[in-house]
């Protein structure tokens, strides 16, 4: 299985997760990274490319901070972009048709504060329930999140196992 993995981090060498999440995803060769930040400083999106990118992989992991209760707006301006009526959706579309979606999200709150009577008020769930309907909407399989919250607490045993643990993940997650 070809598994792209599409990081989407406003400033990824500030974030002690994210960036250690990418450096253990780059020792694996079937994983493909692609940094959205980094591929379009300018917010100027390459749809052909991007769509080619979808097109050669059979998982897409979108992998960010949670960013208020949602997604950096580089990736909501990249699922405007290139998810495409006749392309991803539509009487004719088949392009994502099969394609697994997965999310991998680091929350500052911590696992307590993302439950229906933590903090937040709402589970993680919940909250990526916009990506869940996104992925049903273009005909992929959504699959089961990773995620790591309480992203304050670094420490290097924490941040070496939290990479481990992410490459597992997407190497292993089945649909529910």
């Amino acid at each position: 299985m070809k598994t792209l993995v599409i990081v989407t981090h406003p400033n990824i060498e500030a974030s002690n997760w994210n960036k250690s999440w990418v450096e253990e995803l780059k020792k694996h060769d079937d994983i493909t990274i692609h940094e959205l930040y980094k591929a379009y400083p300018d917010e100027n999106i390459d749809v052909s490319r991007e769509q080619q990118l979808i097109e050669a992989h059979d998982r897409i992991i979108f992998q960010y901070p949670l960013y208020w209760y949602s997604t950096p707006p580089l990736l909501k301006k990249w699922f405007d972009s290139v998810l495409l009526y006749g392309w991803a959706y539509g009487p004719d579309a088949t392009k994502t048709t099969g394609k697994e979606i997965g999310v991998a999200i680091s929350t500052y709150g911590t696992k307590e504060s993302y439950q229906a009577t933590g903090s937040n008020g709402f589970t993680l769930e919940e909250i990526l329930s916009p990506i869940q309907a996104l992925a049903r909407f273009i005909s992929a399989t959504y699959l089961p999140h990773f995620s790591l919250n309480d992203t304050s607490d670094v420490t290097e045993e924490r941040l070496v196992q939290s990479s481990i643990d992410y490459v597992q993940h997407i190497k292993t997650v089945k649909p529910q």
